[in-house]
């Protein structure tokens, strides 16, 4: 058996991971590593943060393994080192393997240690997607609950599952690498808030977005990805999805004044996306979980076209999930079926506007 440590030079990173103390570090949803398999044997080692050293257990990451695209092994970290049985083969075979954090990146990182095969396998990077789409978000973006079918629960990172919903839906849909920027409960100029009293000032997306990710825990328990800048020519895409707003909305209601806090700071988020990605085509909407918000959005982008003069951005009113036809999940959230709805409206969008 032989034993390899990550790198770019044996596979490709998905999302924004990050490198350290030999291995392959992630936070937010939906990052890992994928490449092609040729041989009889894979095992992969994973590892926990401090969340595993929890009596609860409730807040680990939460992984899976594809095997040609199909999950082969999943499950959440509650060991500090977890080592996994992907292909046991008597002949050889050729297989796309993809490892991906399925959970969000407040709770918990997850780190990729290593691969161990046979003596005679190979391992290269997975080809690189003609197309690259980048979702900026929340808790839908993150696909929260989707695996708990009660909506009085609430957040569990084993519940948690981005490849569920819309925005990874729809990436695979248009053919096209992603990479998921999205924290639950968060905003633009507030986090969700029950009471409408308050502005929740510290669960904000913009200050993370130039970052890996944020999140309670640390890197191999040394670094934050908060503190780790994100090198926006690692992931250049041609579309951008930003879909903030629900979190907000709790707090803005029907106030005229907070509404326009909403797009005077959606304007100025907006200006640091186009600034990181000067050539993408920036697609902006909200309503999924409710539409209330949308007039303030509508508002912030048709600002932001007139006084910069750029027209390659575009307002989406997405149509709000039927809770009382199709139901709900873990607190009130989108369930399966919503994500497909959703992904099947705004996947033709992007492929028209692009050209795709």
């Amino acid at each position: 058996m032989k034993k390899l440590t990550l790198t770019n030079n044996n596979i490709k990173p998905v999302g924004r991971t990050y490198y350290f103390e030999d291995a392959l570090w992630s936070a937010f949803s939906g990052t890992g590593a994928e490449f092609d398999f040729e041989g009889k044997t894979l095992y992969v080692t994973l590892l926990a943060d401090k969340s595993a050293d929890e009596e609860a257990k409730e807040n680990v990451a939460r992984y899976g393994v594809y095997v040609n695209g199909e999950r082969v092994c999943e499950g959440t970290l509650n060991e500090r080192v977890t080592k996994l049985t992907v292909i046991n083969s008597e002949q050889p075979v050729k297989a796309r393997v993809q490892i991906i954090k399925l959970s969000e990146c407040a709770m918990s990182t997850m780190g990729i240690d290593s691969l161990e095969t046979d003596d005679d396998a190979s391992i290269t990077p997975a080809p690189v997607r003609e197309r690259k789409i980048e979702f900026i978000g929340d808790s839908i973006t993150c696909g929260y609950g989707v695996d708990d079918e009660d909506p009085l629960h609430h957040f569990k990172t084993s519940t948690e599952d981005c490849t569920a919903a819309y925005a990874y839906k729809a990436a695979r849909a248009l053919d096209a690498d992603y990479s998921l920027v999205s924290i639950s409960g968060y905003g633009i100029i507030s986090g969700y808030t029950g009471t409408a009293e308050e502005k929740i000032t510290d669960q904000l997306v913009p200050p993370y977005y130039p970052t890996l990710g944020f999140s309670y825990k640390s890197f191999a328990d040394k670094l934050a990805p908060e503190d780790i800048p994100w090198d926006f020519k690692q992931f250049v895409p041609q579309a951008i999805v930003i879909n903030l707003g629900t979190n907000d909305d709790s707090y803005c209601l029907d106030h005229e004044d907070r509404q326009r806090d909403y797009a005077d700071n959606y304007k100025i988020f907006l200006k640091v996306v186009r600034e990181k990605n000067p050539d993408a085509f920036i697609f902006c909407g909200v309503g999924i979980m409710g539409t209330r918000i949308y007039k303030a959005l509508e508002m912030a982008v048709n600002e932001y076209k007139a006084e910069t003069g750029d027209e390659r951005v575009l307002a989406h009113c997405f149509k709000e999930h039927d809770a009382e036809k199709d139901g709900l999940v873990a607190d009130y959230h989108p369930i399966r079926k919503s994500h497909d709805n959703a992904c099947a409206e705004i996947a033709p969008i992007i492929k028209d506007t692009m050209g795709w």
